[in-house]
């Protein structure tokens, strides 16, 4: 399927042609060494998508490593941040579930069209694929500006926490956008999950807004 193809040109396009992709917004947010991490709070519930996702694609929910390997950037790795973030956001159309599956949750890979969710297991994918170890691309669950539901994907490095959102193409520091965080994958184990807040409000009925 079309999501393979970016596999085929990692070594050529990611460290060549794609080091023009890299805008100056994207330049100036790396390399600041600030540790920019988001706080847990212990463990929470994970949402019932990802229950049901994990139930159907358990070999994509193993335990990998029990330490938490906070990724080293490098101007290489930024750029593959960056190029798989913009191109999955831009092979990807955004549909609800209900209008996809005609359910209210339900989280997969998309192939041409998904919810924030399906995004986010994308660019996991993708990533692990290039060699980022998967204990520090977590799952993680925000509300956005409206109160709604949303999903990203947090990369853990050692200039602190980074966000790929499908709703834009710029990498940000979690702490640069608008969004209130709930919860993520454990980087030890990816079936359990931490709260981002102190309260107890981040519900496992997590449910999408589709964009």
């Amino acid at each position: 399927m079309w999501f393979w193809g970016i596999m085929g040109f990692r070594k050529t396009v990611i460290l060549g042609a794609l080091t023009c992709l890299l805008s100056a917004n994207n330049a100036l947010a790396f390399g600041s060494g600030t540790k920019n991490t988001a706080p847990e709070f212990g463990k929470t519930l994970p949402p019932v998508g990802f229950v049901k996702f994990c139930a159907a694609n358990p070999d994509d929910c193993k335990m990998r490593s029990a330490a938490h390997e906070r990724i080293a950037m490098s101007p290489e790795r930024w750029n593959q941040l960056y190029v798989v973030n913009s191109y999955v956001n831009g092979k990807i159309a955004p549909i609800s579930d209900q209008d996809l599956y005609g359910e209210a949750e339900h989280w997969a890979y998309p192939t041409d069209a998904g919810d924030c969710e399906d995004y986010v297991l994308l660019k996991k994918r993708q990533l692990e694929g290039l060699g980022f170890p998967a204990e520090a691309l977590l799952i993680t669950v925000v509300l956005d500006e409206k109160n709604e539901g949303h999903a990203v994907l947090t990369v853990t490095t050692d200039a602190g926490d980074y966000v790929l959102d499908n709703r834009f193409d710029k990498v940000s520091r979690w702490n640069d956008t608008h969004y209130k965080f709930l919860k993520r994958q454990s980087h030890a184990n990816p079936l359990q999950w931490v709260a981002l807040v102190k309260q107890s409000t981040s519900n496992s009925g997590f449910v999408a807004s589709g964009n």
